[in-house]
């Protein structure tokens, strides 16, 4: 899966000129968090709700409600982007585009495509990634297990669910406690959980979790 199937579409920009207080209330309009900041046709910036927030008055300030609009009026998206902007492309991988995010502590970036701006990937979207690859829309049984982080444990897991007459939703595989195992978290439908433990025990190390969501 790439960033260009799952980004945000038609790109929502803004140009640097443009006063703060309009571009707050196009965010609460569109209701999105950030948008990147066009020029000419090129990207120059990037800017955020809480860029916007942070240049805004304080509650507690004592300036009139005219003064603060005049005030905001004189403050343009060019004086709080930011100009350092990360962004990847429509041909990157989704789970880089989702370590790249995490890596620089950002809930979103511009997607490229032939030096334009073409799409926005935002964490809301790489939320809704995961709750499909955990099936989490979808009722079933779900298992988490603790597994030993052996060539062919996977292999065992499928086929014994299998002979049982389970069928997969969704699979996951995640560092376990230590060097020498693996957690895993899967939904399952077409049997019971009595079934699983008995086709899984001689196969997990432990079972963490099992219920039906």
């Amino acid at each position: 899966m790439f960033v260009g199937e799952r980004m945000s579409r038609p790109v929502i920009s803004v140009a640097p000129d443009a006063p703060i207080n309009d571009v707050l209330a196009m965010f609460r309009k569109e209701h999105i968090r950030r948008a990147p900041v066009i020029k000419n046709g090129k990207l120059v910036g990037i800017v955020s709700e809480t860029d916007l927030l942070n240049a805004s008055p304080s509650d507690v300030t004592t300036l009139s409600v005219w003064e603060m609009n005049y005030l905001l009026s004189k403050v343009l998206i060019k004086h709080v982007m930011s100009k350092r902007v990360i962004t990847v492309t429509t041909d990157t991988p989704i789970e880089e585009a989702a370590r790249i995010m995490a890596d620089n502590k950002i809930g979103g970036m511009p997607v490229m495509n032939n030096s334009k701006v073409v799409g926005m990937i935002t964490e809301t979207d790489l939320f809704k990634i995961f709750l499909e690859l955990m099936g989490a829309r979808q009722k079933a049984i779900r298992v988490t297990a603790l597994i030993p982080d052996k060539r062919g444990e996977l292999a065992k897991i499928t086929k014994a669910i299998a002979n049982h007459g389970g069928n997969f939703i969704s699979f996951g595989i995640f560092s376990g406690p230590d060097a020498n195992t693996r957690v895993v978290t899967f939904k399952v439908e077409g049997i019971k959980k009595e079934e699983i433990k008995a086709s899984l025990g001689n196969i997990v190390i432990k079972f963490w979790d099992i219920r039906l969501c």
